[in-house]
């Protein structure tokens, strides 16, 4: 639980930096400036991110469910973590609509396959008679990982650019990745 929480916060840290400027980084380097296009392509981006990992969570949980046995899960889990973690580095090449767009569906489909594992395994293993503490720990851990580095994610493109945040976003989240391999003895 503990490595899965930690997991977690950096996931949700790397995440974080990139949340509140992504419309930014639209604003100056996808539409140049041009404001209202900038917003159909931050909400066409959220649309194809949300929609995507939507319909893919339902069926890969009931494969995942059929498929019995937490090492597909533990698997499953890693490999989306892994591919959750080239998303960013993506955007450090983008410079199209289409780009976003693309890349808002690969992170979809990674984090589709990240969240029905890991909160399949979180449940199997949550300690009796702690469930609400420790499903507390794990929101207020992603909670004060996304907050704090809003902040730090503000202020590093403030001073160094968007590159910065791309690089440890992806950095972040293939850390959250490897601290996952800790769990596997467990599995």
């Amino acid at each position: 639980i503990k490595i899965l929480i930690t997991s977690d916060f950096f996931l949700n840290c790397g995440w974080g930096l990139l949340a509140p400027i992504f419309a930014i980084f639209i604003i100056q380097n996808i539409t140049i400036g041009n404001l209202s296009e900038a917003a159909k392509v931050a909400g066409f981006g959220a649309l194809f991110y949300w929609v995507t990992k939507s319909i893919l969570q339902i069926p890969i949980g009931n494969y995942l469910d059929k498929n019995h046995g937490e090492i597909d899960d533990f698997w499953f889990m890693i490999v989306g973590m892994f591919l959750a973690s080239l998303v960013p580095f993506g955007f450090l090449f983008s410079y199209l609509p289409w780009h976003i767009y693309l890349l808002q569906i690969v992170h979809a489909i990674a984090m589709a396959i990240v969240i029905p594992p890991w909160m399949a395994i979180f449940t199997r293993h949550i300690d009796k008679g702690k469930e609400a503490l420790e499903w507390g720990m794990e929101s207020t851990g992603i909670g004060l990982g996304a907050g704090i580095a809003g902040a730090v994610g503000g202020t590093l493109v403030a001073l160094f650019g968007f590159q910065i945040v791309f690089i440890l976003t992806g950095g972040f989240t293939f850390i959250s990745a490897i601290l996952l391999l800790l769990i596997r003895k467990e599995i």
